[in-house]
């Protein structure tokens, strides 16, 4: 078939300006997204969730939680790079999608089995998939704009609202599902899309003609090596046996540590059992496997000429700023999801429910007002082609809405009760010192733990307190209830329904733990209360970039375009601003006091707009400064950044539970004020050497 032929009829079914199965690929991508960020949003509260509570979790610790999740995400920037190969050489995009998407399948359904087995299992699946389909959704539409480049710009643009539109709803359908009902419920829905969004992607394949397809084996020389060898300043530089024995030391080693970290902290495995001058062992190996990379990466770039080598040292400096970049970022996917849990004020009444409540309808409707749109305008122009694929894109839609109809109608219907039940007064005193500890007033602080069916109160003094709790439900004043803590700081309650009160009884049993059950009586009926699920904050990101992604776009094309430290300076700066807000916050924050989510909207809102200023300036820079024949090497170096950055992220949020003790969230935060503030300046006051090294590239 003539390539050049099946690329003219692609381009004539048109859908917003673009071929339709850029379309295609757009809502392959947002249901990829969907459950992606879907999933990413529930691992850390699911694992850190009390095992006794409304909805129950596996109680680790944040430590814990963070070692698993920091591997996951470190090696979802990995796996990419063998998967990119796996299709350039073997299967082809389309087939590496398809398989990719399988294999997330099957690692979502493995989640919401809910076992430690299962939980390992899905997590190794998704990581395997994600390396198969990230590298070669983008790689599809690179291949379908290469004889239109003036076009690519606009067709990314619509491409990366699909990715952030699966990201929006992935986080708000999968987690208000995984809080309200179940965690299974959540993962599950997540692979429910992944499997939809697979099968509307291979249904669509008469739209791609030859498109993705499996590479042919060719004997003419590439163009790479063409432009090599015209190019005096791109001279062969082939791997040495060297090279390749350093790449595959460093590689051991850095999935050595991955799977340790995690290992060792969580099943008490320890492959680097040793010290080395003090250091534990897992990260003396680290530092060993690092600087053999530098070794690498150094003995390369000196072989280079002038002009090439300063502006690969340029890009290098770059990667390693956008390590301390996304170290702070991805506080969003661990800590930032505890602290929105455990420390925010997430419920809402009377006028302020009301508000959010038009409010999260607003941002929900409208965005998917939007896209089924889009699906109406696909659906017209490529039923005749694909009328399989439409239809089960129709049914996909028609789930979405069925549960954002329910959603809203729950929140709605929500009724805030006040609900009388006995607690055990303690006297607070000072953990160090054994001191009484006392308030402002100078008033005696007391803690009070609610009197569950298996607590024994001999002894003990018992008060009765006073809690809120907010469900779509009709109680009666007097009617006795059951309720037990939907939190681990044990300060919200949640109703219990017959059916949930047999399951929780199970599940202590199970467990062997007393069950938290906590007998109450309705005492007064208050206004509409909606209580704000903890991963509704992590949709703000996604709504902040399409909002703003405009403004950075002509703000980037016109005459006042920053260099590119500048930009990289503003993202770090401005980013820590968000965490600033959050460490004001939280200052002097005591137990038993929350934090307004106004603060966290503020956080979210800077972490974006930082995102926006750093984010899409790295990857441009791979093609700009480095030569043809070094840019998959350095585009893997960049994916390690990122891996590098992912990890320490999730490590340094795992800490928030040992600092908070040991100092205060205040502090907590502080550190990622501070760090990501320095780097800024330390990369802006860099700029003059960074412009000479990148030789007039903008």
């Amino acid at each position: 078939m003539d390539t050049s032929k099946t690329r003219t009829e692609f381009f004539e079914t048109k859908v917003l300006g673009h071929p339709a199965g850029l379309m295609v690929l757009f809502f392959t991508e947002m249901w990829e997204r969907f459950s992606f960020y879907g999933m990413r949003v529930l691992l850390v509260n699911f694992l850190t969730m009390a095992a006794i509570s409304y909805n129950p979790g596996w109680e680790w610790t944040a430590e814990n939680a963070g070692a698993l999740f920091g591997t996951y995400a470190g090696l979802l920037y990995l796996t990419p790079i063998l998967g990119g190969m796996i299709a350039d050489k073997y299967i082809g995009y389309r087939w590496a999608v398809v398989v990719g998407s399988i294999i997330m399948t099957m690692g979502h359904a493995s989640m919401a089995l809910e076992t430690e087995l299962s939980l390992y299992m899905g997590l190794a699946l998704l990581v395997i998939g994600t390396g198969f389909f990230k590298p070669n959704m983008t790689s599809i539409i690179s291949e379908m704009y290469k004889d239109l480049p003036e076009k690519k710009d606009g067709a990314y643009t619509i491409f990366y609202m699909g990715v952030n539109a699966g990201a929006f709803f992935g986080m708000m359908l999968c987690g208000y599902l995984a809080e309200r009902i179940g965690w299974s419920w959540g993962f599950g829905l997540a692979g429910i899309f992944m499997l939809l969004g697979t099968l509307q992607f291979w249904l669509a394949k008469p739209l791609f003609g030859e498109i993705g397809e499996i590479p042919k084996k060719t004997n003419t020389t590439t163009q790479t090596e063409k432009n090599v060898d015209d190019n005096p300043d791109e001279k062969r530089n082939p791997f040495t046996v060297l090279d390749k024995i350093l790449v595959a030391i460093s590689a051991i080693i850095g999935f050595g540590y991955l799977i340790n970290d995690p290992l060792s902290k969580i099943g008490n495995i320890n492959m680097f059992n040793f010290e080395i001058m003090g250091i534990a062992g897992q990260y003396a190996t680290v530092l060993i496997g690092l600087v053999i990379f530098l070794f690498l990466v150094i003995s390369r770039i000196i072989r280079y000429e002038a002009i090439v080598r300063d502006r690969m040292i340029a890009f290098i400096i770059f990667a390693f700023f956008t390590v301390f970049f996304w170290m702070s970022f991805e506080q969003g996917a661990s800590s930032l999801v505890i602290f929105a849990r455990d420390n925010v004020n997430r419920s809402m009444q009377g006028n302020a429910a009301i508000a959010y409540n038009i409010v999260n309808i607003l941002l929900t409707v409208i965005p998917l007002l939007i896209i089924t749109y889009v699906l109406y305008l696909l659906w017209k122009q490529t039923f005749k082609r694909i009328p399989n694929s439409n239809l089960v894109l129709v049914g996909c839609f028609a789930i979405v809405w069925a549960i954002v109809i329910w959603m809203i109608n729950r929140d709605l219907k929500s009724t805030a009760y006040d609900i009388e039940f006995l607690a055990i007064e303690t006297v607070v005193t000072d953990e160090k010192t054994g001191e009484v500890v006392k308030n402002d007033a100078g008033e005696i602080k007391y803690k009070y733990t609610p009197v569950s069916t298996g607590i024994d109160t001999s002894g003990s003094t018992v008060v009765k307190r006073i809690a809120e709790i907010s469900e779509p439900v009709e109680l009666k004043v007097g009617q006795q209830i059951n309720i037990i803590k939907k939190n681990n700081t044990g300060d919200k309650f949640g109703y219990v329904t017959d059916e949930k009160l047999k399951k929780i009884k199970e599940h202590a049993i199970k467990i062997n733990r007393e069950n938290g059950l906590v007998p109450g009586t309705v005492t007064q009926i208050k206004n509409n209360q909606v209580d704000i699920p903890v991963s509704w904050f992590s949709i703000l990101n996604s709504f902040f970039i399409i909002a703003f992604a405009s403004f950075f776009s002509k703000w980037w094309d016109s005459k006042y375009n920053p260099d590119a430290a500048v930009k990289y300076a503003l993202g770090l700066i401005i980013m820590a601003v968000g965490f600033g807000f959050l460490a004001w916050g939280s200052y002097g924050l005591t137990e038993g006091i929350k934090v307004s989510m106004i603060w966290l909207v503020i956080a979210y809102l800077f972490h974006t707009l930082g995102e926006l200023c750093l984010s899409p300036v790295g990857l441009s820079y791979v093609s700009k400064l480095v030569p043809p024949r070094m840019i998959a090497f350095m585009f893997g170096m960049w994916y390690l950044a990122i891996a590098i950055g992912n990890k320490l992220a999730a490590v340094l949020g795992g800490q928030i539970e040992n600092i908070t003790h040991e100092y205060s969230l205040s502090v907590f935060f502080l550190i990622f004020t501070i760090v990501p503030s320095l780097a800024g300046l330390l990369i802006l006051l860099l700029n003059p050497l960074l412009k000479k090294l990148m030789h007039g590239v903008k």
